[in-house]
């Protein structure tokens, strides 16, 4: 798959569609992000661009819009541009904490629409949209928290179990260097030190 597709299929899953398609269905911050495998800077370089580029034609088909209807279509096109850059970077840096800082840019970017939708609303509907767009965003970080300590604690039991493998491994060649040098003590003069430097030569001892 060539860098270019690459780099078009993650702007693709970053919800670049038209403004009037988002307010039908708005971003999901809650959820975690589908993994992906890694880009290449190339790929993300161009996933920007194609970020970059969506963004004005979102934020052009707003104009002919006014008032609130305006403000929620450009808070769309702007948060799509924000989560489809921050998905993109999370893709290239491929880390718990790329991958987090991605879903809290959604989140805040689902947020912000959010607020300026309760905008429409008045009295105690609104305080209550309002809040709910709180309650939301709380809970979108927090999740994107739970699941990074989650992928970081995963990382470093691997780490630590490679560790003790390889440690265990040097443990296991040592003991058999060992017997294998015991082996050499039975033997003299020339063949034991070819006994012997056979076996440093096979367990890497000097």
């Amino acid at each position: 798959m060539s860098k270019l597709m690459i780099a078009l299929f993650v702007a693709a899953g970053l919800g670049l569609a038209g403004c009037a398609t988002q307010r039908d269905a708005p971003m999901s911050a809650a959820k975690p992000m589908t993994p992906v495998a890694p880009i290449s800077k190339d790929a993300y370089d161009t996933a920007v661009r194609n970020a970059d580029a969506q963004y004005k034609i979102d934020r052009d088909a707003c104009a002919s819009r006014s008032g609130n209807p305006k403000d929620i279509c450009l808070a769309e096109a702007n948060g799509k541009e924000k989560a489809a850059k921050a998905d993109a970077e999370a893709a290239y840096k491929n880390t718990p904490a790329a991958r987090e800082a991605a879903r809290v840019t959604r989140a805040e970017a689902t947020y912000g629409v959010a607020k300026e939708k309760c905008d429409d609303l008045a009295g105690n509907t609104k305080d209550v949209c309002v809040k709910e767009a709180d309650a939301a965003l709380v809970k979108a970080k927090a999740d994107a928290k739970v699941d990074r300590v989650a992928a970081d604690t995963r990382q470093d039991a691997a780490t630590k179990q490679a560790d003790a493998r390889k440690e265990a491994n040097e443990d296991k060649r040592d003991a058999e260097y060992k017997v294998a040098i015991e082996k050499c003590d039975a033997l003299a003069g020339p063949a034991k030190d070819s006994c012997v430097s056979a076996a440093k030569a096979q367990y890497g001892k000097s």
